[in-house]
């Protein structure tokens, strides 16, 4: 497919990946080193309110009503189920709401750290999931195959194996399904069993796959000196402009988290920047860079509707 087909997308965000993977792989992986990092260090809570309800607008954006029903029947679920278990076990804290039946005293601090730890994790999750959408592992080996050649093969398929791994078991299940061999199927015992015949038939495919892909890596001349690379990616101006702008937001971002302006504690009070006039820029530069690819998929889905408006 030509690069400008590509790049336009065909209908935005429809298509897989969404607009933004029609970037060049340094902008992906460089906003999602941002993103990733900053989801997992900053503690501030407007900093964790922006990232988590931009990961989710993101993942909704990529996936639709999937990524809708995921986001709503199991992440908020296991945020609140996460927020409520720590103070159980975390009792620091100088505000004492009452004591537990144990003696130990359940502190409003532990309460907010518990909330902060869980949308931390889930916006970390939600954030990956939209990783392995875009950062593919093509991508994932042109920026790394020539720097740590074998490291970046091993991390490629591994997170490559896990989406594989489910939709082979799917198709495997199914396939059982229609004999009657599904583990929905039977009695208790029999059900284990078809669970069984499934798992075996997926660890000799997953076996059989690791040897074909060892064969064709050895045809093409993996490992041989001198061997080079195909690749399809060109950086070009758009390319720039949104390294420039990523690059940009996110160094401010982490250069104000350095200097103190998105600091905030949660132990023994909760204390920290909040109102300040750098504060508030910091968080505007954060939202701005968390919100990045979601303006570009909804830029390029305005400009495809009106294209074919104008058909």
């Amino acid at each position: 497919m030509p690069r400008e087909a590509s790049k336009t997308g065909w209908g935005g965000a429809a298509r897989e990946g969404g607009a933004f993977a029609g970037y060049h792989p340094a902008v992906n992986f460089l906003y999602f080193a941002f993103v990733l990092i900053a989801s997992m260090f900053f503690m501030h809570p407007v900093c964790l309110g922006i990232s988590l309800c931009c990961a989710f607008l993101y993942s909704i954006l990529l996936s639709g009503k999937r990524a809708v029903r995921f986001n709503f029947i199991y992440m908020i679920p296991m945020m609140l189920v996460a927020a409520l278990v720590n103070p159980a076990f975390n009792h620091e804290g100088a505000t004492i709401l009452t004591y537990l039946r144990s003696g130990n005293p359940l502190t409003l601090e532990s309460i907010l750290y518990g909330f902060a730890a869980a949308v931390m994790m889930i916006s970390v999750i939600c954030w990956f999931s939209c990783y392995n959408a875009v950062m593919t592992s093509d991508k994932f080996i042109y920026l790394f195959g020539r720097v740590i050649p074998a490291l970046s093969l091993i991390l490629s398929m591994a997170l490559r194996f896990v989406p594989r791994f489910k939709a082979q078991i799917k198709v495997i299940s199914n396939a059982q399904r229609c004999v009657g061999r599904d583990v929905s199927n039977g009695s208790i015992l029999q059900r284990a069993r078809h669970g069984l015949t499934i798992l075996s038939i997926m660890i000799t495919w997953a076996l059989e796959n690791a040897i074909e892909t060892a064969d064709s890596m050895r045809s093409r001349g993996y490992g041989l000196p001198g061997r080079t690379a195909f690749s399809i990616f060109r950086f070009d101006r758009r390319d720039k402009i949104a390294l420039a702008v990523i690059g940009g937001l996110g160094l401010y971002v982490f250069a104000g988290a350095a200097m103190g302006g998105l600091y905030w504690r949660y132990f023994p009070t909760t204390k920290g920047a909040f109102t300040g006039i750098y504060s508030i820029s910091l968080f505007s530069a954060y939202g701005g860079l968390c919100l990045t690819p979601a303006v570009i998929e909804l830029e390029e889905t305005r400009k495809w509707k009106l294209l074919r408006s104008n058909i």
